[in-house]
């Protein structure tokens, strides 16, 4: 019997080391800027991701996104932008079923939107948040690095859109924290947190994968004024 623990625990001991060194072995793959820190440079496609409560993971309460009594109120009485081509705002921009392009640069990163021909910038340049911040449908993002992990930080908000096609709401208090790391060079993780005191009773996660699509490039998008689906009711 302990010649069968032992053995068994060497076998693991051996698969550990084997995962270890692909772990390794696919880190020292990525693409590197020439600070050395993670190139995010590329074409990139994540899910579709409709409902922010269908993805909630690890957590207390999964499943069910936390909604104040003025959440509820404002998802239950709110217009989807979208039917207006109004911008659909930072989180259901990266939410929506299409690709975007990263430029990264030293000092900043560039997100470039198929949906809506949308772009944003991310400073990397040791910048705060401004002191007095003109609220604004994307906000305002800086980022920093923790190790090999881009954290962006994002607020600043006009509090007019919505999170998801599902019409979870938000507020101008919005804050927004994105966490951004390469699996392997061909897949990115997007670990992603709400925190909005006026709409949330907590702070929530969503997280998910994006896949390399250097074949792909960015589709003009175009959304025109009077939509007739909604003007006529056919969709609320």
């Amino acid at each position: 019997m302990n010649e069968r623990k032992t053995v068994l625990k060497f076998r693991i001991a051996i698969s550990l080391c084997f995962a270890m060194a692909a772990t390794a072995a696919a880190q020292s793959a990525i693409p590197r800027a020439a600070n050395g820190k993670p190139d995010f440079s590329g074409r990139w496609e994540g899910p579709f991701i409709q409902d922010m409560s269908k993805d909630l993971r690890n957590q207390k309460g999964a499943g069910e996104i936390p909604l104040t009594d003025w959440g509820k109120e404002k998802m239950a009485t709110q217009i989807d932008v979208s039917v207006h081509c109004l911008p659909t705002g930072y989180v259901r921009t990266t939410n929506a079923p299409f690709p975007l392009e990263i430029i990264q640069r030293e000092g900043r990163i560039t997100f470039l939107y198929e949906i809506n021909n949308n772009f944003h910038i991310v400073f990397t340049d040791g910048r705060e948040h401004p002191k007095d911040w003109e609220p604004t449908w994307a906000g305002h993002s800086i980022g920093k690095w923790d190790g090999d992990t881009l954290v962006i930080d994002t607020v600043g908000f006009n509090g007019k859109t919505q999170l998801d096609t599902e019409g979870h709401p938000h507020s101008d208090q919005l804050h927004v924290v994105e966490r951004l790391s390469y699996i392997d060079p061909t897949h990115l993780n997007y670990d992603l947190t709400i925190e909005d005191p006026k709409t949330y009773t907590r702070p929530w996660k969503n997280v998910r994968t994006f896949t390399a699509t250097p074949n792909y490039e960015l589709l003009e998008y175009s959304c025109n004024e009077n939509n007739k689906d909604f003007t006529e009711g056919h969709i609320k």
